[in-house]
């Protein structure tokens, strides 16, 4: 920067005045005297002319302060100050030492934004220089500088659906009554299997309910087991302690509770979703917070409460002093967003990631940072947890380790380095890109032309019960089972397990998005062979690795840094083995293959090229 006088301004520490300084606004470059006219009567602090400096923030440890505003507030310098002299006002190099030294900012008085002043180095001037950054959440700036510090992001857990699937006696009977309909109904005999499965599962989870509400007891394999009661946070705002009635069976991954112990109605039967232990262990292993952990559910607040304290009863992911503030409870018909989760400033979005069964429900900015699951279907498929080597909640926990990896090696070796090139002379857009969560997740949601209804209540029929205003003919009557849902169970199984897949559009491309001309040309061998190609994705060792099947046979695989590169990698892969072994076995499947297999190599591609074409104009 040209030296030129800016605006003149004195600079304050509460009420200790540190010495003068020159303000200068954007634009940083090229700036004349008539600018800086025009500054004098745009300034930025009101029209004392002062800037005073209401406290220090937290001491960094690793990150300078100009590194975690960048992160939370890029780009957002919104002026900069330069001290008149170093002799004739020592106590403002002072503090500029201490700040520089200490890695912290010193946040400003006044103003509609968060203002902190950054000391920062120079290449020309002699004196103290400083940056001034805003910040939109007042609190944000000392959250990030400690999850940073620590290396720490946040995780957003949906529950209905995602964690668990919990069920009211009401809820069972209504179910139990339209399987019922559905049955006698049916003509199918395969649809009527799958349909009588998992009505058998549903009533012996009812009369293990019944059993609780009725005598606070269950009687399993000849044994009887009694309620142990257990302490529980109410929702009101005191944090009141309650002693609810409790049945847990590890083993099937049931609890049985009670919403208020003082209704029976509001009894619960709750499957927690399979290899949840494994990825509440990776959240806490070794005592290392690796993520700050919150909920966001559209269910009733008891209800949700209750459902998190079943699935972290120590409070290790949660601590209780935290937990009224964590769990949040979005009211039915509005979106989801990390605004609404993050509304004390407790986390930037740009550091959290989603785990939910549906990502729709979230505003469309935070789609992007949405890992979407499977629906959990214990009744409709109960082997669509350990259909495939990798659990759904096992791939959600190798998905969070790669964003956290991702997340903070961009943030170690790329933004940091760049930082400490920057002094006070650069221009703002010399700041380095700062990393997002969104840059290590591939947002998708699973087809959900089969998918059966929900399976268990959204907390509102308890929250009716609790306040005393349900009665039978009241709730909600469950919507009509899709007629297409019950081939057999075996194929209900392979349709759900999706927990390692990727979103498919029957050939195997992402939802929406036009496939590469490999993955065409498999898709065009399946549907001249009357098959169908699939492929199943999983993450290890911070790797994309994606398996191609064909009729369930494997015949590709590729590992890449993305899920697309991974996948194009696999479907050039299948398609080099089919070339060579694979024609053999599936010719026989389809007459019109031989025929095929009469013509140049170039019939696949040339169709298959011309069906890519039509999907990249369309």
């Amino acid at each position: 920067m040209n030296r030129m006088a800016g605006i003149s301004t004195k600079v304050y520490h509460g009420d200790m005045f540190l010495g003068e300084a020159e303000m200068f606004l954007p634009p940083f470059k090229d700036q004349n005297q008539n600018q800086n006219q025009t500054q004098t009567q745009n300034f930025p602090l009101g029209n004392s002319r002062e800037v005073r400096i209401s406290h220090l923030s937290p001491q960094s440890e690793r990150c300078p302060p100009l590194s975690i505003l960048q992160t939370i507030s890029p780009f957002a310098v919104r002026f900069k100050l330069q001290a008149k002299s170093i002799t004739t006002h020592p106590l403002l190099h002072r503090f500029y030492l201490s700040c520089f030294q200490e890695y912290k900012s010193a946040v400003l008085v006044g103003g509609e934004e968060e203002l902190h002043l950054v000391a920062m180095p120079s290449k020309v001037e002699k004196v103290s220089c400083f940056w001034c950054c805003a910040v939109q959440q007042p609190g944000l700036y000392g959250s990030c500088l400690y999850m940073l510090n620590t290396r720490c992001l946040s995780i957003v857990f949906d529950l209905d659906e995602t964690l668990i699937v919990a069920n009211t006696m009401k809820s069972f009977e209504d179910k139990i009554d339209a399987l019922s309909r559905k049955i006698d109904a049916e003509d199918d005999p395969l649809r009527v299997s799958g349909m009588s499965a998992e009505l058998k599962r549903y009533i012996e989870d009812r009369d293990l309910l019944r059993q609780f509400v009725e005598t606070d007891s269950v009687a399993l394999d000849s044994t009887k087991l009694p309620v142990q009661h257990e302490e529980a946070l109410s929702a009101v705002q005191d944090q009141q302690r309650i002693l609810r009635p409790v049945i847990r069976l590890p083993d099937k991954n049931v609890v049985l509770t009670r919403i208020n112990p003082e209704i029976r109605d509001t009894s619960v039967f709750v499957r927690l979703r399979p290899a949840w232990e494994d990825l509440r262990s990776y959240l806490t292993a070794k005592g290392r917070k690796r993520f700050e952990v919150y909920v966001c559910t559209m269910a009733e607040r008891d209800y949700a409460l209750e459902m998190w304290r079943l699935l972290d009863p120590g409070s290790h992911l949660i601590n209780s002093k935290e937990l009224l503030d964590r769990v949040v409870c979005v009211k039915p018909g509005l979106k989801k967003s990390l605004q609404t989760v993050f509304r004390e400033g407790v986390c930037h979005p740009k550091m959290a990631m989603v785990i939910d069964d549906r990502l729709q429900v979230w505003d469309e900015k935070d789609q992007p940072r949405v890992h979407v699951v499977p629906a959990f279907t214990p009744y409709y498929a109960p082997q669509a947890e350990t259909a495939n080597a990798v659990p759904v909640l096992c791939v959600a926990r190798n998905v969070a380790c790669n964003v956290r990896g991702g997340f903070f090696r961009e943030f170690d070796e790329t933004m940091l380095r760049k930082i400490f090139e920057v002094c006070y002379e650069s221009d703002v857009t010399d700041l380095p890109y700062s990393p997002d969560v969104s840059d290590y997740l591939l947002s998708e949601e699973y087809n959900s032309k089969d998918a059966p209804i929900p399976e268990g209540i959204n907390g509102a029929e308890v929250d009716r019960r609790i306040n005393g205003l349900a009665n039978h003919g009241d709730d909600r009557q469950m919507q009509p089972i899709a007629a297409s849902r019950y081939p057999d169970d075996e194929a209900a199984a392979t349709r759900t397990s999706t927990g390692n897949r990727i979103a498919q559009s029957e050939g195997g491309s992402h939802v929406g998005a036009v496939p590469s001309l490999s993955i065409t040309v498999l898709q065009e061998i399946a549907r001249r062979c009357d098959s169908k190609v699939e492929f199943r994705s999983t993450v290890k060792n911070l790797q994309f690795s994606v398996e191609v099947l064909f009729s369930n046979d494997k015949i590709g695989i590729g590992m890449g840094k993305t899920r697309e590169e991974a996948q194009l990698q696999a479907a050039e892969h299948a398609l080099r083995n089919l070339a060579s072994y694979y024609l053999s076995y599936v010719a026989p499947i389809s007459g019109g293959l031989r025929n095929d297999l009469d013509k140049s190599s170039n019939g696949f591609l040339e169709d298959a090229t011309t069906s890519h074409d039509h999907l990249s104009k369309s």
